[in-house]
């Protein structure tokens, strides 16, 4: 989005005072204890771009009105094209970086996109203990004795258990990140097991763990960053709006006008973000974000809203609560360098409309119009302690692959994005109508200011590595050429080089000076997938990127592909562990984690570790890997049924800690 021109002016702290005592009605959930309006989260030293709202009555308007363009005769998602509408082919936004070093050199930690900003995962470690969570139950495993040492279970109804949870650590406090459930069903499907609300619980591991604190918030979770032992949570509303189930043969031009009506009755709390807090004696308190606390981009929907949160681990739940601030507008992928935070919303075009659904005139005239294939980017300070600052937020042409598309480096923010010009289909666009570019924009501004487009006509992004002022950019539909970057003038990146060969890489790692580790998929000419790669690139000419060294693994595909938290590369020794699944024509299925050596020109596989097999009533199967990690001089890999050890040097089996 553009650099916001319609700037109202900053209300004086008294001004802020009188309309947060104004809302006070408006803000409180029914039946909850009022919580004292939180601090303003507006800087008056700071150029802030930021249009607020000027009470709770101007915010509900604008919300009623703006929401009810977008309505459709289905509600939301179902009308046309509303941007809040959650796409059905999203990758998860991932990690793309060098594994950040933990505080000890004798073990690895969670392979993140920058250094000294976690993310969550399901396993964690400070060299000393093991941390994991599965199936509602938290562990912890002494690494010296290979113990189990403490367990928590952190769900009351066995359905939660079901649910996928991931952690933070920090010191002595574990934050567990998952939700609670509810069995859902309809017409065409079974019962199935569904997602209702975010659910954040602080764990103390000084002792047998213990829950300190829980955190209940409405909508979805987004994702999660820590610096230090501060954690930035970003949550994310719909409206909560029921709409009347019409009776027989209603036109979609009467429904659509309906629903518009029940949208512009819809009370304040359809749209403000709850949040529900229990401390460590069991106290529980509500309350909903502030009127005052929620702001807005200059262009915006009513459909969405995303909501920042902060928790100190280190001092845990208190009567500050999450310190909440509320942007309205979308977005499902998350970046952070420690001092900027980046929440993205990719364009929503390519889900089917309503001519897709149920064709006729009837359908177009009463659908919302196509909006343009762009990503929304909307960046927030964090560097300073208390709640994130929005700063401003820009468009960018096309569609991000996930986190590592977006980069920040000495005042500039990187956006790689593909762009398809097909126009909406009932699948995605034809892939020769699609380009990818990368774009520059200033931190403090979010002002464009510099591109490069063009690449890989025909095809789209399946990764991106930046480092420094130089960038890696991977497209792909029958050959991949790596494509290397020269951003070191922000206003003129330019491409410097081009390697093509078959296949591609999901996934870039730098592995050292001027290498470079791709894991993908090798490809035959015409471009069908054929199965696991690892490659390991030359890029120190900017200008003839090279491949050393190749290892290929026919037919299997590696979890590391798309979720990078599962690659462990270790730069002492070169030591580099992929999960790994296999398939051969009969059927047979294996699953492992592949451990190989990565030198200075050459990849080489020492050899393959599984875990024991799991024993079914009518069947058996060996359990995937999904992580590894190094403490001292073991390889630990984590699967279903527990961690394995095996020695670093020779992967001599050590010891098997059975879970559960």
């Amino acid at each position: 989005m553009t650099r916001v021109r319609d700037m109202k002016l900053i209300r004086t702290a008294a001004a802020s005072a009188a309309l947060a005592a104004a809302c006070a009605a408006c803000t409180a959930s029914p039946g909850s204890e009022q919580a004292a309006p939180p601090r303003s989260t507006v800087d008056l030293s700071a150029n802030i771009r930021l249009v607020a709202y000027d009470s709770c009555e101007d915010l509900l308007g604008k919300l009623r009105e703006k929401a009810a363009e977008q309505v459709g005769p289905y509600g939301f998602g179902m009308g046309g094209f509303p941007e809040a509408y959650a796409r059905s082919d999203v990758q998860p936004a991932q990690a793309d970086t060098a594994m950040a070093e933990g505080k000890s050199s004798d073990f690895s930690s969670t392979n993140v996109h920058e250094a000294g900003v976690d993310e969550p995962d399901l396993l964690k470690t400070d060299g000393k203990r093991v941390v994991t969570v599965s199936k509602g139950v938290l562990r912890v495993i002494d690494a010296a004795t290979r113990q189990v040492t403490g367990t928590l279970n952190l769900v009351d109804d066995e359905q939660d258990a079901y649910m996928p949870a991931n952690l933070l650590l920090s010191g002595d406090r574990a934050l567990v990140l998952t939700q609670d459930s509810q069995v859902s069903g309809g017409t065409y499907l079974a019962d199935y097991i569904a997602p209702t609300s975010p659910r954040y619980v602080l764990v103390d591991l000084s002792g047998e763990p213990k829950v300190i604190g829980t955190i209940k918030t409405s909508g979805t979770h987004v994702d999660a960053r820590m610096v230090g032992s501060t954690v930035r949570l970003v949550t994310r509303n719909m409206p909560n709006i029921t709409f009347p189930q019409a009776k027989g043969d209603v036109p979609e031009s009467e429904r659509k006008k309906v629903n518009q009506g029940v949208v512009r009755q819809a009370p304040i709390e359809a749209w403000l973000p709850k949040i529900q807090i229990t401390d460590a004696s069991g106290a529980e308190r509500s309350a909903s974000v502030p009127c005052e606390r929620v702001s807005h981009p200059q262009d915006y929907t009513g459909t969405s809203m995303l909501t920042m949160h902060t928790i100190d681990l280190a001092q845990g739940v208190t009567a500050a609560g999450t310190d909440p601030s509320s942007l309205v507008a979308d977005g499902e992928t998350v970046y952070s360098n420690g001092t900027g935070f980046y929440v993205a919303s990719n364009p929503r075009w390519w889900w089917p409309g309503p001519i897709m659904f149920r064709g006729g005139a009837e359908s177009s005239a009463s659908a919302s119009p196509v909006p343009p294939e762009e990503t929304e980017v909307h960046r927030f300070d964090i560097s300073r302690p208390g709640a994130p600052r929005y700063v401003a937020s820009a468009k960018v042409p096309g569609r991000l692959l996930n986190q590592y598309s977006l980069s920040e480096h000495e005042g500039h923010l990187r956006v790689a994005t593909t762009l398809s010009n097909g126009g909406p289909q009932p699948t995605q666009p034809p892939e020769d109508a699609s380009s990818s570019g990368v774009y520059v924009f200033k931190t403090d501004t979010m002002h464009k200011i510099g591109e490069v487009t063009g690449l890989g006509k025909g095809e789209r992004i399946y990764s991106v590595r930046f480092m420094g002022p130089t960038g890696y950019v991977v497209t792909f539909k029958q050959v991949d050429p790596l494509y290397t970057l020269d951003l070191r003038d922000p206003a003129a990146p330019k491409v410097t080089g081009e390697l093509k060969i078959t296949g591609f890489s999901a996934y870039l790692h730098p592995a050292g000076e001027g290498r470079l580790i791709g894991l993908g998929q090798e490809a035959s000419e015409k471009g069908r997938t054929l199965g696991t790669q690892l490659s390991l690139f030359d890029v120190r000419d900017p200008a003839n990127p090279t491949r050393l060294s190749q290892l290929f693994q026919k037919d299997s595909g590696s979890e590391a592909e798309w979720d990078p938290h599962a690659f462990l590369y270790w730069p002492k020794t070169g030591l580099t562990v992929v999960p790994l699944n296999s398939y051969n024509a009969k059927g047979v299925n294996k699953s492992g984690a592949l451990v190989l050596s990565v030198t200075d020109s050459a990849v080489t596989k020492l050899g393959m570790i599984s875990h024991p097999k799991v024993e079914q009533k009518d069947y058996t199967y060996e359990p995937g890997i999904q992580r590894s990690l190094v403490i001292g001089d073991s390889l630990w890999t984590l699967s279903e049924v527990g961690f394995k050890i095996n020695d670093l040097a020779t992967l001599t089996e050590q010891a098997f800690v059975k879970l559960g």
